[in-house]
């Protein structure tokens, strides 16, 4: 693949996860009635399969859990270009590449997407999220399933390239 495809190919999909990311921050942060709805649907579920504590656990803590995660995820994802700035302001050692940050960020990205398909396909949360009678279509869903793809595409774009034979 061209030597300039690849980087704008990861930089759409490492903006695209941060974004999603990132927009969602507020939501699990403040203790949103519908996040509150999802994470105690979840931990509701967790319960009656873990027992009461773990599920109640997650019903209070999860949507804090994953968010910190998903904020930790965005800054590994767009750290490249801080490293960068950083770079042209003042020369110093050699920071990790934006190869290897959006390798380790589309490992992040997939490992928490997955966790948010398994719990939408296995608990009662369901593909469409129901709350108040209003439903959102899906959108919760395929979110994080384009999401959970985007990470494996970050994660094989950005291998280390097979040295040339010589």
């Amino acid at each position: 693949m061209n030597r300039y495809l690849i980087p704008v190919i990861s930089w759409l999909l490492a903006l695209w996860a941060s974004r999603v990311f990132l927009a969602s921050l507020p939501y699990k942060f403040s203790g949103h009635p519908d996040t509150r709805h999802i994470f105690g649907t979840i931990g509701g579920w967790l319960g009656e399969i873990l027992g009461a504590a773990p599920g109640e656990l997650f019903a209070r803590h999860g949507a804090i859990a994953v968010g910190s995660f998903e904020l930790l995820t965005s800054l590994v994802l767009l750290s490249p270009a801080l490293f960068w700035l950083t770079g042209r302001i003042t020369p110093g050692p050699r920071l990790p590449s934006r190869r290897l940050m959006h390798r380790i960020g589309g490992f992040m990205a997939s490992l928490v997407m997955a966790g948010a398909v398994f719990f939408h396909l296995a608990s009662p949360l369901g593909v469409e999220v129901l709350h108040e009678g209003k439903g959102d279509g899906g959108s919760l869903f395929y979110a994080a399933v384009s999401i959970l793809v985007s990470g494996i595409i970050l994660i094989l774009i950005n291998r280390k390239p097979a040295s040339r034979p010589e």
